[in-house]
C-alpha cells in the first residue's frame, strides 16, 4: 500500500503546482503598500483544513453543557463522532479516536504538545487545563493534515483557551469577569472557577483560577462485596467505587499585546493536584505539581501569516497507596520529575487568489527521571530506578498545499518528516548486588545499547467535493508514523511487583519494556459525506467510513522470560505480565451523525440528533482483538429551545463488548442503556444548568473503564480478585451557575 500512497501524494503536490502555474500572470509594477490592518479578535481565520477535511468541532452549546457536568476536560470531546474515552482518574480520562488512544494521538493544549510523566499516564496533556478555561475543541479524526500531525497515527486533538480580547477602537478599557460554580450529588463533587480580564486596544491581561474536588462516586448498584479497603479503614460499600476521589487546583495568567497586524501572547500556568484516585490502577496520584510557560507570536503580512511559539513545562509527580488501599505498613512511594520544552514555527503563504502553502518546523525535548525511594525489606536499601535520565527528542518539518479548484473542489496535500531519538541511562534495583530479585536484570539492561533513532515519514492527500450547499464529500488517504514512548522501551524488571507499576492502559497487568520496538506505520483510507437542507438549519446527515492498516502496531505478548512464571504464558484468567511487541494490525469502522428540526414556532424549536459509532480492530498476526475498543454505541437526543431555555432528553445505548484482547485477559462487558435529563436557562449575564445523569440509576460496566483495582492489596497480581470492571456512575443530580459582567 506504500507505493500507491506515495504516488497519490506526489500527484497531489503536482496538481497544486500546476494550478499555480495556470494562475500565473505577467509581472506587473509593484502596487503601493497597503496600510497595515489590525488583527481581528479571532486571530485564526477558518480554512478548509480547519473547517472540513476530516475536522470536527465541538459547538458552543456542547461546550457549555459539558463544562457544567465535569471537571475533566477530556469529556468535552465525548459528543464528537468517533471519539471515546478510556477511564482513569476524575480529571485524567484519555481520549481515543477510532480506537487509537493516548500517545497514538497528537494532543495539543493551546498548541503545546504536553507529555504524560508517569508510568501509569496519570497526568495526560488534557489534565492540565480546566474545562472552564476551554474556548474551543477540535478533533481531526483519522487523517490529520501534516501541519497538525506528526508522531501520531490516530488523529489530532486540539483544545484551545479563549482568544484574547481587546477594547474596541476609540472606546475605553474593557473590563469583564466571570464566575461559575458546580455541584454534583454523586461523589459530592463541587468546585468553582473565576476569571477577570482588563484590556485596552493593544494590551490584554487576564487571570483565571479554578478548583474542584470529589469524593468516591457510586455505581448504580453493588458490583462487588462490601469490604474494608485498607488494613484499618472502614468498610467500603458494594456500590462505592474506591479510589475515585480527587482534588485539583489550576491558576493561569495570560498577557497579550496587539500592534497593527501582530499579536504576541505570554502565559504562565500552575497546577496542583493534591490527590487523585485511580480505580483501574494499582496506585493513586498523591501529588502532581505542574508549571508551564508559553510564548507565542502571530503576524499577518502581505504574503500571508507567520506563527511561532516556545514553551516549557516542569512536572513533579508522586504516587503511593491512597486511603482505600493496603498500605503494608510502609507504602511504596514512586516519584517522577520531567521537563518538556518545545518550539514551533509555521508560515502560511498566500499563493494566487485562494491557495495556501504552509511550511513549518518543530522541535520537542522531553527528559524523565522515574525512581522509587527505598522503604525497607526487599525494597531497599537503594532507590529503584525505573527510568533514569530518559530522553525523547523529536524534530520535524513539513510542507502542505491547500488548493481551491474553482469552487467545487478543495485539496490538501502534504509531506512531513520527523526524527525521534530516545535514550536512557543505566539503572539499579533496590538491592544493587547481583541477585535473583533485582541485580541480574539491572545488569542485563545496563549492558544493552539504549539509544534508538526512528525516522517517520507522513504523507497525506485529502480532497473535498462540494457541488452545492446541500452536499459535500471528502476522500483522504494518508501514511502516518508514531515512535515508542519511554515507558514502552525502558522499564526493565520482570519482578511482578515492579512490572505491575508500569501500566498506562488500566487492564491491571504488568508491563515490561522492549528496547527493540519499531515505530508504528499506519496507512489510512477515509471517506466522509454530508447531506443537508439548503440553509443547513432543518436537517443534516453525516457519514464517515475509515480503514487503517498498521505495520508494527505496538501490541503485547505474554512474558515468558526472567521472573515471569510458566503459568503466565497460558492463563486464561487473572492478571498477567506482558511485554510490548510489534505486530500487524487492522482497524475499520463507521461514524454516523445527524440532526433534524422537528418543529419551529411560538412554542419554541424542537429538534432531534443522533451519533452512532462502530469500530473493529484485530491483530493480524495472532487474530486476537485489539485492546479497549468501544463496542457499538448510539446516542439520541430530543431538544427543546425557547428563548433562553434549553431542555433535552438523552438516551445512550451501548452494545456488549465481546471482541476483546485475549493476550491481556481483557474482560467482556454486557450492554446497557442510560437516560439523562438536562436543562439550562441563560440570561444576559447569567446561566444556570441542571441535569439528572443516569436517570434510572442503572448499574452498568464501563466498556473502557478497565479492571477494578481500587481497594485492597493492589501491589500484588493475586491480591485483588480478577474479573470486575470499573462501573459507570449511578444517578447524579447536577447543577451549575455562571455569572459574568
Amino acid at each position: 500500500m506504500r507505493r500507491p500512497l506515495r504516488l497519490l501524494a506526489a500527484a497531489g503536490l503536482a496538481l497544486a503546482a500546476l494550478r499555480v502555474l495556470a494562475q500565473a500572470t505577467p509581472e506587473a509594477p509593484p502596487a503601493a503598500a497597503s496600510a497595515p490592518q489590525p488583527l481581528p479578535r479571532q486571530v485564526v481565520t477558518g480554512t478548509a483544513r480547519e473547517d472540513g477535511l476530516f475536522a470536527a468541532r465541538a459547538s458552543a452549546a456542547q461546550l457549555a453543557r459539558s463544562r457544567s457536568a465535569t471537571g475533566d476536560s477530556a469529556r468535552l470531546l465525548q459528543d464528537l463522532p468517533g471519539v471515546s474515552l478510556y477511564g482513569a482518574g476524575g480529571v485524567s480520562s484519555l481520549p481515543a479516536v477510532h480506537g487509537l488512544a493516548d500517545d497514538r494521538l497528537r494532543t495539543q493544549v493551546d498548541g503545546m504538545d504536553l507529555v504524560a510523566a508517569c508510568p501509569n499516564h496519570m497526568n495526560p496533556a488534557l489534565s492540565y487545563i480546566d474545562p472552564a478555561a476551554v474556548g474551543s475543541v477540535k478533533v481531526y479524526a483519522g487523517i490529520s493534515p501534516v501541519s497538525v500531525g506528526g508522531d501520531s497515527i490516530g488523529g489530532t486533538v486540539q483544545i484551545e483557551a479563549a482568544v484574547p480580547e481587546f477594547a474596541a477602537e476609540g472606546e475605553g478599557p474593557l473590563v469583564h469577569g466571570r464566575w461559575s460554580g458546580f455541584w454534583r450529588s454523586n461523589g459530592r463533587a463541587h468546585g468553582s472557577n473565576a476569571s477577570a480580564t482588563f484590556a485596552t486596544e493593544q494590551l490584554s491581561v487576564s487571570l483565571a483560577a479554578a478548583t474542584s474536588r470529589q469524593r468516591n462516586f457510586h455505581a448504580g448498584g453493588a458490583f462487588k462485596p462490601a469490604a474494608p479497603g485498607s488494613e484499618t479503614g472502614p468498610v467500603i460499600p458494594g456500590d462505592e467505587v474506591a479510589s475515585s476521589a480527587y482534588q485539583a487546583r489550576n491558576e493561569e495568567v495570560r498577557l497579550a499585546w496587539r500592534e497593527a497586524r501582530h499579536l504576541v501572547q505570554l502565559s504562565f500556568g500552575h497546577q496542583r493536584i493534591g490527590f487523585e484516585g485511580f480505580p483501574n490502577q494499582r496506585m493513586d496520584m498523591t501529588d502532581n505539581l505542574g508549571r508551564q510557560a508559553h510564548l507565542r507570536y502571530t503576524g499577518r503580512f502581505d504574503w500571508g501569516r507567520l506563527q511561532g511559539r516556545l514553551w516549557q513545562q516542569k512536572v513533579h509527580h508522586a504516587m503511593d497507596m491512597g486511603p482505600d488501599r493496603y498500605f503494608y505498613g510502609f507504602g511504596m512511594p514512586m516519584l517522577t520529575e520531567a521537563t518538556t520544552r518545545g518550539m514551533q514555527a509555521q508560515a502560511d503563504i498566500d499563493v494566487g487568489e485562494s491557495d495556501t502553502l504552509r511550511l513549518g518546523a518543530e522541535r520537542q525535548t522531553y527528559v524523565l527521571y522515574d525512581w522509587w525511594p527505598p522503604v525497607g525489606g526487599s525494597m531497599g536499601p537503594n532507590a529503584f530506578w525505573n527510568v533514569d535520565d530518559g530522553r525523547r527528542l523529536r524534530s520535524g518539518a513539513f510542507a502542505e498545499w491547500e488548493a481551491h479548484w474553482g469552487g467545487a473542489w478543495t485539496t490538501l496535500a502534504g509531506v512531513r518528516g520527523d526524527r525521534v531519538v530516545t535514550d536512557a541511562a543505566t539503572v539499579q534495583g533496590y538491592d544493587n548486588g547481583l541477585g535473583a530479585i533485582w541485580g541480574n536484570e539491572a545488569a542485563a539492561f545496563n549492558a544493552l545499547h539504549h539509544r534508538r533513532g526512528d525516522n517517520l515519514l507522513d504523507l497525506a492527500l485529502t480532497a473535498r467535493y462540494q457541488p452545492d450547499a446541500r452536499q459535500s464529500y471528502e476522500l483522504g488517504i494518508a501514511r502516518k508514523g508514531h515512535a515508542p514512548n519511554l515507558y514502552q522501551r525502558y522499564p526493565w524488571s520482570t519482578q511482578p511487583m515492579a512490572a505491575l507499576m508500569n501500566n498506562f492502559v488500566g487492564d491491571g497487568n504488568g508491563y515490561v519494556g522492549n528496547g527493540t520496538l519499531r515505530p508504528e506505520t499506519a496507512h489510512t483510507l477515509g471517506l466522509n459525506a454530508a447531506w443537508r437542507d439548503a440553509a443547513g438549519e432543518d436537517w443534516e446527515l453525516k457519514a464517515a467510513a475509515y480503514l487503517t492498516r498498521v505495520r508494527d502496531f505496538m501490541d503485547a505478548r505474554r512474558c515468558d522470560f526472567g521472573q515471569c512464571g510458566a503459568a503466565n504464558a497460558t492463563a486464561a484468567t487473572g492478571f498477567l505480565l506482558l511485554q510490548y511487541a510489534n505486530a500487524p494490525a487492522r482497524l475499520y469502522g463507521l461514524d454516523l451523525s445527524g440532526h433534524r428540526r422537528l418543529a419551529h414556532g411560538e412554542g419554541g424549536e424542537w429538534s432531534a440528533a443522533f451519533v452512532l459509532a462502530v469500530v473493529r480492530g484485530r491483530n493480524r498476526a495472532t487474530g486476537d482483538g485489539l485492546y479497549n475498543l468501544m463496542p457499538d454505541n448510539l446516542k439520541l437526543a430530543l431538544t427543546h429551545k425557547l428563548g433562553g431555555w434549553t431542555g433535552s432528553l438523552e438516551l445512550q445505548g451501548v452494545a456488549a463488548k465481546q471482541r476483546i484482547s485475549r493476550v491481556r485477559n481483557e474482560m467482556a462487558t454486557p450492554g446497557y442503556a442510560l437516560a439523562h435529563l438536562r436543562a439550562s436557562y441563560e440570561w444576559r449575564q447569567a446561566r444556570i444548568d441542571l441535569a439528572i445523569e443516569n436517570l434510572l440509576d442503572r448499574l452498568h460496566a464501563s466498556p473502557l473503564g478497565g479492571a477494578y483495582l481500587g481497594q485492597g492489596r493492589s501491589m500484588t497480581s493475586a491480591g485483588i480478585p480478577w474479573g470486575t470492571v470499573v462501573p459507570g456512575a449511578g444517578r447524579s443530580f447536577n447543577t451549575s451557575v455562571s455569572l459574568w459582567f
